[in-house]
This record gives C-alpha cells, sequence and structure tokens, in this order.
C-alpha cells in the first residue's frame, strides 16, 4: 500500500482521516476534532481514486485470507465498472455479475444462489501439458486474469479461483492436431519444434492435472487425467448441447472483441451452433443468448450497409 504508507509518514498533524463527502460519520469526525481544537490531515478518497481502490483490495484480500469471500453484484447505470468488479471478486475468491433484468436476478440469486456464495473447494487450478507427438498448435481461449506462472501449480500459497456447490468450470482450447494438414504457423526454418514427449506412436494428446484445497484446508490435493486420441470426436455434431453451446458462447465473445482469432467463423456460424445447443432451456438462459447474438449480428449488418 504505497499510497497509504506515504501519507502515513507525511501527516504532521494530530489525526490522519480517510474521508468521503457523502459520509456522514467522516463529517461528524472533522466536526468533533474542529470542535476540539485537534489539528488532522484529511484525504478525500472522492479525490483519491487510485488510493480507494488499494485500501479496497488490500481490506478483500485480508478477508479472504481470514475465511470470508466476496462477491460483487452489479445494478443501474452510470457508475459501472466491470473490470473493477471482476477484480475485486477474484481477489475475493468470489463471483461477479450484474443484475439488469429480474431473470437475471432469478438467476444469480435463486438459481444459482448455492455455486454463487457456498465455496466447495479453494485455490482451484488446472494445468495441461500437450503431447508434440500430437498436437502441433493450442491456443487457450480467455481466461487473461486467471493464467497463472508454471511453477506456481505446485505452489499452495499461489491464490487460485474457488468453486461452488453446482458450480462447473470449462476451459477451451483451440487444437491443431499433428498431420491435420491445417496448420496457422510455418515450421521454423533453423530452430527445431519441441520435441516429443513420446513416441510419435503415442496416443496420449494431453495430460491434465488439478490442484483444489477443501474450504477449511491449506494443503491442495492432486488429481490427474490423460486424455487419448480415442477420446477426440470427428463431427461437432457428435458433442454434447453443453460443449457445442460453451463453443458458441466463446466465438462469440471473440467475435466482439474483434475477431482476430476467428477466420471465417461469424454471428451467422455462432447462431446455427447455438440454435442447435439449445435443448430444453427451462430458465431461457440460452434463449436470451441467442436473441443477444441477433441483436449483434442485426447491428452489425448495420454498421457494414453504411
Amino acid at each position: 500500500m504505497a499510497s497509504m504508507h506515504h501519507w502515513l509518514e507525511s501527516c504532521e498533524t494530530d489525526f490522519l482521516l480517510f474521508t468521503q463527502t457523502i459520509c456522514p460519520y467522516c463529517t461528524r469526525a472533522t466536526n468533533s476534532l474542529d470542535v476540539k481544537g485537534l489539528t488532522y490531515t484529511e484525504v478525500n478518497f472522492d479525490h483519491e481514486g487510485e488510493l480507494r481502490w488499494e485500501v479496497m483490495r488490500e481490506m478483500v484480500e485480508a478477508k479472504r485470507k481470514g475465511g470470508v469471500s466476496l462477491t460483487v453484484l452489479g445494478y443501474g447505470v452510470g457508475n459501472y465498472n466491470d473490470a473493477m468488479m471482476q477484480e475485486i471478486a477474484q481477489i475475493g475468491n468470489g463471483n461477479a455479475a450484474y443484475i439488469d433484468s429480474l431473470n437475471e436476478a432469478r438467476k444469480v440469486l435463486v438459481d444459482e444462489m448455492s455455486s454463487t456464495f457456498e465455496t466447495i473447494a479453494k485455490d482451484v487450478k488446472i494445468q495441461i501439458e500437450f503431447n508434440p507427438a500430437t498436437v502441433s498448435e493450442y491456443r487457450l481461449v480467455g481466461y487473461e486474469t486467471r493464467r497463472l506462472n508454471r511453477e506456481d501449480f505446485n505452489n499452495d500459497k499461489v491464490d487460485a479461483g474457488d468453486i461452488g456447490a453446482g458450480h462447473t468450470v470449462t476451459a477451451l482450447y483451440e487444437v491443431t492436431l499433428a498431420g491435420s494438414g491445417h496448420p496457422s504457423m510455418d515450421p521454423l526454418r533453423y530452430g527445431a519444434d519441441d520435441k516429443p514427449a513420446t513416441q510419435p506412436g503415442s496416443t496420449e494428446i494431453a495430460h491434465i492435472k488439478l490442484r483444489y484445497k477443501q474450504p477449511d484446508s491449506s494443503t491442495s490435493k492432486l488429481i490427474s487425467r490423460v486424455v487419448n486420441h480415442s477420446q477426440v470426436l470427428s463431427e461437432v455434431s457428435d458433442t454434447s448441447e453443453n460443449y457445442r453451446f460453451s463453443v458458441a458462447v466463446a466465438a462469440f465473445g471473440q467475435l466482439l472483441k474483434g475477431g482476430k482469432y476467428t477466420s471465417t467463423f461469424g454471428f451467422a456460424d455462432v447462431l446455427t451452433l447455438a440454435q442447435s445447443a439449445r435443448g430444453t432451456d427451462n430458465n431461457g438462459y440460452r434463449g436470451e443468448f441467442i436473441n443477444l447474438v441477433k441483436t449483434a449480428q442485426a447491428l452489425g449488418n448495420n454498421v457494414s450497409q453504411r
């Protein structure tokens, strides 16, 4: 807390007060000190935005270490800060959601209440090693703010995400199998590519390792699995509805960010994939996503026609 230490070290008055303009307790405190003739230095968080967030981060982290997690819910418009919500929720081992409708409130506060507020596993880490003999290229989709260094996987002192009751986590990789004839990068001319960890005839594609801690434990447990070539499905239509819908959502997010890696895959393809995976959809969540894709597609067409 460098900014906080700066104020503490430079303060030459009787008191150092951190206040906000709309805080009635702050006003009473300053009035009381004025009446008693005591000197004070006032630091108003409304004018020291970075200091305010720094103090909040430190406070949330301290509470997390004491076993208290934080879930952040956003409402209204005007001062909505999605990036800060996500950051604070991650520091607090909680979740972040924006409540923009009654349907979303029901989803977060009723249907997913247990997964949002009841932690069953903490500091969950996943590490995947692909076999160069069978996989020539791979790319993790998303998780930019959740990536860990390789050496952090076995370090139980490094914080990671938590999982709630009934909560599932999906990680998608774009993978190019060796010998498929569709690499996105040319082979190196002078440098050798990664040497296969196993023999060329190996059927292993990847080795998955997962670490997690019980909510009341400080020592992690390890689970590991091997993915074999026999588990690969050649047709998208053979995959589960959950898988196809997850891919549609991930592709939609990439398209909204400019579609740097989506090639010719567009909104129409996302819509087709999502509609094929709608399933029963009792609460209408997938239907809501499909309508969102249609809106984005219409807006994109309007922009391109101008």
